[in-house]
């Protein structure tokens, strides 16, 4: 059986932030991720994890950007020296929390500039932390209009040429879905170079249980295949978490 991680931006809405993580490890997470912990104070979060024995698994990169900016800008010329600076701070929240990944997101961007700033910025934030796991995830253009890393292959490219140990593929199964239509099929294709796995189901973005993707199909090929990272549900749910937290026991 694969090991589930909770979503913590997504699940267990329903309590104040610093009261989900007791609500995961009751629900049977040993994991959890947090997509923009940064306005919570970082000992806070570390007491949560460690009372209730929890890993953190991921965390987004950059930091919010309170002016209303898109999320994420590591594929937009000319920002080059903010996105060291958001980075450098991002891993330092990373490290206190002990968070096994960083997410470093693209942002809206297009064109050939575009893709050479991306490159330079990974190659540049691998060098930087080479003992932090570093994370790109193809994310589909209905979610984020204009989102630069919007296609697998595109995903696969950038990780191949930068060759770095430390940066790997999210694959998220939504946004491959969206992107491809076919999520076994781009995940044989991308499995290899996969550190991390969020799971929805089609169309909602709901529970990862009935509805278009076949998850035990999935599931099963994770655990054939040998997968050893997290699976974290990334969902909103259809009524409330432990409503429909079941998928997660059933494996």
């Amino acid at each position: 059986m694969p090991k589930f991680c909770a979503n913590l931006t997504w699940l267990f809405t329903e309590l104040p932030f610093l009261e989900r993580f007791e609500a995961a490890k009751e629900a049977g997470f040993d994991a959890v991720e947090v997509l923009s912990p940064y306005d919570v104070n970082a000992q806070d979060i570390v007491k949560e994890l460690a009372k209730h024995g929890l890993h953190m698994a991921l965390i987004n990169c950059p930091p919010p950007n309170y002016t209303g900016g898109d999320q994420g800008f590591a594929a937009r010329p000319g920002v080059e020296a903010r996105f060291r600076t958001d980075f450098k701070r991002a891993l330092r929240y990373a490290q206190t929390l002990g968070a096994q990944h960083l997410h470093i997101m693209s942002g809206v961007a297009a064109g050939p500039a575009a893709k050479s700033a991306f490159i330079e910025n990974l190659r540049w934030a691998a060098a930087e932390a080479p003992d932090q796991s570093l994370t790109i995830e193809p994310i589909n253009n209905d979610t984020i209009p204009g989102y630069f890393l919007n296609d697998f292959d595109l995903g696969r490219e950038i990780v191949t040429l930068i060759d770095a140990p430390n940066l790997r593929l999210q694959f998220d199964t939504f946004h491959a879905a969206k992107i491809t239509g076919n999520v076994l099929g781009t995940w044989a294709a991308m499995r290899d170079i996969t550190a991390h796995v969020q799971v929805a189901q089609m169309p909602d973005r709901s529970e990862p249980d009935q509805g278009q993707i076949d998850y035990p199909a999935f599931f099963a090929d994770l655990d054939t295949q040998g997968y050893q990272g997290w699976v974290a549900g990334e969902y909103k749910p259809r009524t409330t978490t432990l409503a429909g937290v079941g998928w997660a026991a059933k494996g």
